[in-house]
């Protein structure tokens, strides 16, 4: 298993450069894992999210670069659509419990191979995605499960800049972290 906080080995390095799309869960790892419902006065409950602003400036940094990215979870949220609006997410699978079949549609549409694909997860339904991918990462929360199923485990906790850490990484990988700071905006 991979440990958290540790440096990048020269093999995820090799992973990491080879990255054209980038998948992520939503819950745990775009958030914090929490899930706020507010009880309203007619009996129904709001839902809120909470999301990390540097993870957004990640995604859409990726973005910049050409690296494609998707969120599959196994919720339906207007808060994460509107999210991944926000940040250039470009493909959304909501209500997802098996997430292959969500998975094997993006490599379609992307025309990219597994190697070239990275998951972020955080729990157990990620597992079979992760081990298929080129580039598994576990946000530092993640349930030991997924965290030994992950080349790396990120420094940074899911909803914490887990995210941005991993776009950092792949773009350092490429040689294109430089060149993208110049790019960031608010």
């Amino acid at each position: 298993m991979p440990r958290t906080g540790v440096k990048p080995t020269a093999r995820v390095l090799q992973r990491a450069k080879k990255i054209r799309v980038l998948l992520m869960d939503a819950d745990g790892t775009l958030t914090d894992g929490r899930v706020w419902l507010v009880s309203q006065p007619d009996g129904t409950a709001t839902e809120m999210k909470c999301f990390d602003a540097q993870d957004g400036a990640g995604l859409t940094l990726a973005a910049t670069a050409g690296i494609r990215t998707a969120v599959i979870t196994g919720r339906e949220s207007p808060a994460m659509r509107r999210r991944a609006k926000e940040a250039r997410i470009e493909f959304v699978y909501e209500a997802c419990p098996v997430k292959i079949p969500a998975y094997e549609e993006i490599l379609q549409k992307t025309g990219v191979s597994d190697e070239e694909v990275a998951y972020v997860g955080d729990d157990l339904p990620d597992l079979p995605v992760m081990a298929r991918v080129g580039l598994a990462v576990a946000v530092a929360n993640a349930v030991p499960e997924v965290k030994r199923a992950a080349h790396y485990v990120t420094k940074r906790e899911g909803g914490r800049g887990g995210i941005r850490e991993t776009v950092e990484l792949i773009l350092k990988a490429q040689g294109l972290w430089e060149k993208m700071i110049s790019k960031a905006r608010a």
